[in-house]
């Protein structure tokens, strides 16, 4: 009994001079014996620390796998013996879970026998308490260097865990859920991660969660049945993150998650417009912030549920038949599209998704614009204000797409929607989401685009008097931020070539503006003249003409001298050439335009 108290360095001596099977035999044994009186054994929790140090320093050693997988088979052995304490039981059951998971990733055989030990200890102790343990232990396996494997064990007993308890299901499943979403989250992340088994991992804990609700009632049953939603929300984002191949592979795994909707009363639509997560919201999580953020991809989980049965081949005809509606219902409701927006933006502001998740949701919203026209977004009837900053977000996502898509089909496609998700919005709020756009842009082909679609959006919409001098006062914000660059000095050249285009055509385009007809010039001075236009008046052309035209026209035909004497033949240098010889011609025109309004002021 003397290596029971032997000091450090002999125990030291032990682990590699001792059999480490019989060395964790006699620990047991006298952890099974220290309730003897008189013994003048160490107390309890002392020996389970002891064995618990020793456990730690062989996990340090991956040549052992033999002595491990026996080491393993005598706990087991020990612990399921029906003979045991049950004090000694809930005392190793602190500690045996968390440490022996840590063996897990060794083999196969040492993965099995981790889960048995588990599975014992769930069968042996208080749900309660095994619960909080479990949970521990889970999250210190994400600190691990392997924390699949290490998981595994821990989330297959808390499957049983869930199960087991019987009262207050639905605070304790509350408390474990994040903590299993943490985990899974973890392993999504690894390197080399097997998509089949951590979703086996997810649906596993899922069906749990479902099992419980099955045998409530009332309120509670209610909860629970809304936690199960957020879980399956959450892991759909979870495991499409962590998908490194073609999506199409795992449309078998993910469409499992199907009934799962059915069961909580979630339907694609309600997912993608928001409603469905808003109510699993005020039904679980109230004003818990700390529970909500506890799911920091639930929209993009929903949104990704609808792009999922997209995708999928090898749904049955009732889910086709639902995303139909779903589409018509969106075409001809534009508060369920403006709200759509706000969620799948999330997909395409996504840096860890695959593009053709992407690609499938742009041709959502191309299916769901269909037949939207500026005309249906200008009705006033409906304030669209509430969702104006979803939508920006939204078309923010959209830019990015046509700036990095990997193909031109795509990029065509997404300036496609850009154009309609615009027309979709009535026209003040229009003009300052374009506004904002652009004010935000950083690239200058994009301003170019942006400002191109800002001149579409004037000469298009049927623009009423309030709307026009909204919008010549943007005209003059967005040329002037251009031309007149607020950290000073004129626009860098040929690097801003198309973005001082498209300003030029767009200030040449207010310039000659006749709303709600055709532009022609004597057409245009007769109607601006009935209109107050900011555009227009002295104060503002002069400020043109002085500050934004003659500057530019000094810098445009310094840079063309100087593209000139470089041009060596180079593609490139021609290319800058010619558009520069086009902003000149503009240039040029604007500044005529402008000469001609000012004499209209003498």
């Amino acid at each position: 009994m003397a290596s029971s108290t032997v000091g450090s360095s002999e125990f030291e001596e032990t682990i590699v001079t001792a059999s480490p099977s019989r060395r964790v035999r006699e620990l047991l044994a006298l952890c099974f014996s220290s309730g003897e009186v008189g013994g003048g054994f160490k107390d309890l929790e002392s020996l389970v620390k002891e064995l618990v140090s020793y456990l730690n320093c062989l996990s340090e050693n991956d040549e052992l796998e033999n002595d491990v997988i026996e080491v393993l088979d005598e706990i087991l052995k020990v612990v399921s013996s029906p003979q045991v304490d049950q004090e000694v039981i809930d005392e190793l059951s602190f500690q045996l879970p968390k440490v022996t998971s840590k063996f897990a990733d060794l083999s196969s055989r040492c993965l099995q026998l981790v889960e048995e030990i588990v599975d014992r200890f769930v069968e042996a102790c208080n749900p309660r308490d095994m619960l909080s343990i479990l949970c521990e232990a889970l999250d210190a396996a994400r600190c691990s260097l392997s924390p699949s494997s290490c998981s595994t064990p821990l989330l297959h007993g808390l499957s049983k865990v869930f199960i087991s308890i019987q009262r207050r299901h639905f605070e304790q499943l509350k408390v474990a859920v994040p903590v299993v979403l943490n985990a899974l989250k973890d392993i999504s992340l690894e390197k080399d991660v097997q998509v089949e088994d951590l979703f086996d991992k997810a649906v596993g804990i899922a069906f749990s969660i479902r099992d419980v609700s099955s045998k409530l009632k009332n309120e509670e049953e209610v909860k629970v049945r809304c936690l199960l939603g957020f879980y399956v929300i959450q892991i759909t984002a979870i495991l499409s993150v962590s998908i490194r191949d073609k999506a199409v592979s795992c449309v078998p795994l993910v469409m499992q998650l199907e009934p799962f909707l059915t069961y909580c009363g979630l339907t694609h639509l309600g997912l993608i417009t928001g409603s469905d997560t808003e109510k699993l919201l005020s039904t679980v999580a109230g004003d818990d912030d700390d529970f909500v953020n506890s799911f920091p991809d639930i929209k993009l989980g929903a949104s990704l549920l609808l792009i999922w049965a997209k995708i999928s081949q090898e749904v049955g005809e009732a889910t086709n038949a639902a995303l139909g509606s779903d589409v018509d219902e969106l075409q001809s409701n534009p508060v369920k599209r403006w709200q759509a927006y706000g969620i799948l933006k999330y997909i395409l502001s996504s840096g860890d998704l695959l593009w053709a998740f992407k690609r499938h949701t742009i041709e959502f919203l191309l299916d769901i614009t269909k037949g939207v026209s500026s005309t249906q977004g200008n009705d006033e009837k409906i304030d669209c204000s509430h969702y104006t900053p979803s939508i920006y977000a939204a078309l923010q996502a959209v830019t990015l797409v046509i700036m990095y898509a990997p193909d031109a089909d795509l990029r065509k496609k997404t300036f496609e929607a850009l154009k309609r998700i615009l027309s979709d919005i009535p026209a003040p709020q229009r003009f300052h989401v374009l506004r904002a756009l652009v004010t935000n842009s950083q690239s200058s082909p994009m301003t170019a685009i942006l400002l191109g679609l800002f001149k579409d959006s004037m000469s298009s919409s049927s623009l009423q008097g309030t709307d026009c001098a909204a919008a010549d006062m943007l005209v003059i914000e967005l040329v002037e931020l251009v031309l007149r660059p607020p950290k000073g000095g004129p626009p860098l050249l040929p690097d801003q070539s198309d973005a001082v285009l498209a300003a030029l055509n767009l200030y040449r385009f207010a310039l000659l503006f006749n709303p709600g007809g055709k532009i022609t010039e004597n057409e245009a001075r007769k109607e601006r003249s009935r209109v107050s236009s900011e555009v227009l008046s002295k104060k503002n052309l002069e400020k043109a003409y002085k500050e934004w035209l003659l500057p530019l026209r000094t810098v445009v035909s310094c840079s063309i001298a100087e593209n000139a004497k470089e041009d060596h033949g180079h593609e490139s240098s021609f290319d800058s050439v010619c558009l520069l010889n086009l902003i000149e011609s503009v240039l040029y025109r604007c500044i005529e335009l402008v000469e001609e309004k000012l004499t209209s002021h003498v």
